[in-house]
Order: structure tokens, then C-alpha cells, then sequence
């Protein structure tokens, strides 16, 4: 008899909770990044940062419409290539995902956004700067952070009005990212009376850059412009100090203003020349970056490169709509992820009619002893 009712309870636990897993729904995060090839180490922060903000909900428990929902991360990798990026896009859509967080890239986000606008999903980059993302007036795009307007000339005023520069060499990879911060660059920099000498390009898997270094040396620069990622910038710092390319100013947008930066340059001393810019404010100077940091540095010890703060925004502005709405069905929040006013970690979001960040912050860093740090 014992035995019986024993097996009776463990049946009616068994039972109760097979019925509370099949109340449980499953709400659906996409999240894209180049886990793979070059710019690995931006991806992998990145994800941390939406992992991090899915464990976090998932333990404060979350309720929408009444309900309590448990939010799952769909973790893609698009290698920073643009056709990667529209298959891995498409492979959302067909796995109905609540929403999308990324890409990285500009070059893979802008191919993207229109996939996922055709699909309906809503998608927050938390990292892709070129302007070009947010003219075609997608109702589903928005971005988390300033564009390369506001960063190519807040380093073109810098460079001009700060560091007194009169003869500046661009250089860019060509991608959709790297063009446009350098286009941006260029034109603020003309405007503000600095001699542009020279114009080179490259890609985004060189390595070698001595022909195109030899080149501007012999036009005598005093600042150098990269539209590019932290891998080129990397030994481009080497191989510019190589050839003696000591005194000469380096600038470039957020994708070489990374920690990583410091590895890829090997100990260049070319590295304290550098002048970067990230959108947004430092993590000194983020409602709550500091705190935020030491969590995300006791969870993935070493990993911490530049996005990852957005990343964890930009999954919370996605439930947070969700909730506002009573709904995780894309076309019921989509108007509640528009009207966000959204106290986060990094700023307090709110997005203009077109999608883009209202009132982005920027920040100018430099690298001192072998260290980041921020200008204003």
C-alpha cells in the first residue's frame, strides 16, 4: 500500500510538471555575429552579451499577458559575409523567431534588415554604424548606438580642431562599414581645411600593407585614416612603425577601437597614436556600465571587446516591448518596440521615427601604456 501511493505521488509530481513545461512558452531571440574567421573575438562578446541578458531575464522570470514565458537565445554565425548574413537572416525567418538582435557588420546587417522586414520580424543592432541601414525606412530596423556620421566627424573635428592636423591619408577595406565611416571622414576633414593626400584601399582579410603604407609615407602625412576592423588596424600599426611612421596620428571608427587592438598591434608604439571613436558613452560614464562590467568580467573573464553592453540593451528593449504589448507575435509589439523609452545600461533608449538612436552619445579614446582610454 506503501508503494502504491508512493508511485501515486511521484506520478502526480511527474504529471504536474509535465503540465507546467507544456504551459511554458518559448519566446524565441535571434542573435547574429561573426563567430567565426577575423573578427571573432567582436562576435563572441557580442553573444556573451546576449546570453548574458537571456539568463538574466530568464531569472527574474518574465510574464507577458499574464503568462510566464521563457526566453530562448537562437545563436547564429554569419563570419562577417554579407551572403552568410542573408542566408543565416532567412534561416531565422523560417524558425519564426520573436526577434533579432545584430548583425555586427554593416556589410551583413544591411542585406539583412530587408529579410527580415519582408518577414516581419523586428531587428536592434547593437553595433552597425552605416547610415545607409536606416534610409529605406524598414518599420522593423533600429539601431542601438550613433552612425558613422556622428563618428567619422567627431574624429574629423577632433583632428582638425584638437590635434591641429593639416595633411591626412585615408585608407579603407572596402566594406559597406569601413567605406562609409571613411567617406564621412573625408568630407568632414575637406570641410574643415585638411589636405587629404592620398587614398588608398585594401580588404578586410589582408595583412600585408607595406605597398600602400610606402605610398602615403612618400606623401609626408601627418594622420593617417583607416575605415576598417582591429584585425587590419592591427599590423597596419606594425608595419607603419616599420617604416618609421612613428609621429604620425592613426584614426579610425569603432571597429579598431577594441581591447584587442592591443594583442593585434604586438607592442607597435604606434599604438599610442591612435585616435578612435565608439558610439555611445564609455562604461565609466553608462547609467550602469560599471557595475554591468564587473558581472559580465566575472562571467566570461578576458572576452570584453566593445558591443556587448548594447547587445545586452538590445535583447531587454525587445521583451521590454514585448511586455508593454502583452505579446511576443512581431506584429503586435512592433509599435510598442517604436514608442521605447527604455531605461538601459547603456543610455536611456528611445528611437526616432527612422529607427535610429535618439540623442547617441560618442566617445574619442586614445591608448596609453599599453591601455584604453577615453578623451572626453
Amino acid at each position: 500500500m506503501q508503494m502504491k501511493l508512493k508511485i501515486t505521488v511521484v506520478a502526480a509530481i511527474a504529471a504536474a510538471a509535465g503540465v507546467a513545461m507544456a504551459q511554458e512558452t518559448v519566446v524565441k531571440i535571434g542573435h547574429v555575429a561573426p563567430i567565426s574567421g577575423a573578427q571573432a573575438t567582436y562576435g563572441r562578446d557580442n553573444e556573451n552579451g546576449a546570453l548574458m541578458a537571456v539568463d538574466d531575464l530568464n531569472a527574474a522570470g518574465v510574464v507577458i499577458a499574464g503568462k510566464k514565458v521563457k526566453l530562448q537565445l537562437v545563436a547564429e554565425d554569419d563570419a562577417a559575409d554579407p551572403k552568410q548574413g542573408a542566408a543565416v537572416a532567412q534561416k531565422l525567418c523560417d524558425a519564426k523567431v520573436n526577434g533579432v538582435v545584430g548583425h555586427l557588420n554593416s556589410g551583413t546587417t544591411i542585406p539583412a534588415s530587408k529579410i527580415y522586414h519582408d518577414c516581419g520580424i523586428p531587428m536592434v543592432t547593437p553595433s552597425a554604424t552605416n547610415p545607409n541601414l536606416t534610409k529605406p525606412g524598414y518599420k522593423t530596423t533600429f539601431r542601438l548606438l550613433a552612425n558613422d556620421n556622428s563618428l567619422g566627424a567627431g574624429l574629423a573635428f577632433y583632428a582638425a580642431d584638437t590635434l591641429k592636423l593639416k595633411r591626412i591619408a585615408v585608407i579603407d577595406d572596402r566594406t559597406a562599414y569601413g567605406q562609409g565611416v571613411a567617406d564621412i571622414f573625408k568630407k568632414t576633414a575637406a570641410s574643415k581645411g585638411i589636405t587629404i593626400v592620398d587614398e588608398q584601399f585594401t580588404t578586410d582579410k589582408a595583412v600585408d600593407f607595406m605597398a600602400i603604407l610606402t605610398a602615403i609615407k612618400g606623401k609626408n602625412p601627418d594622420g593617417v585614416f583607416f575605415g576598417g576592423m582591429d584585425a587590419q588596424a592591427g599590423p597596419m600599426l606594425r608595419q607603419m612603425e616599420q617604416l618609421g611612421l612613428n609621429n604620425v596620428k592613426y584614426f579610425g571608427g569603432d571597429g579598431i577601437c577594441t581591447q584587442d587592438l592591443i594583442k593585434q598591434s604586438a607592442g607597435a608604439k604606434t599604438l599610442e597614436n591612435v585616435i578612435c571613436a565608439e558610439g555611445g558613452a564609455s562604461l565609466a560614464k553608462m547609467p550602469g556600465g560599471v557595475a554591468w562590467k564587473a558581472r559580465y568580467d566575472a562571467k566570461y573573464p578576458g572576452q570584453f571587446q566593445v558591443y556587448s553592453p548594447y547587445v545586452y540593451d538590445a535583447v531587454n528593449v525587445i521583451v521590454d516591448a514585448m511586455k508593454r504589448a502583452g505579446s511576443a507575435d512581431p506584429k503586435v509589439y512592433l509599435p510598442k518596440l517604436a514608442e521605447t523609452n527604455y531605461k538601459g545600461i547603456t543610455t536611456n533608449v528611445q528611437f526616432e521615427p527612422n529607427g535610429e538612436l535618439k540623442n547617441p552619445a560618442m566617445t574619442i579614446y586614445t591608448y596609453k601604456g599599453g591601455k584604453k582610454a577615453a578623451l572626453n
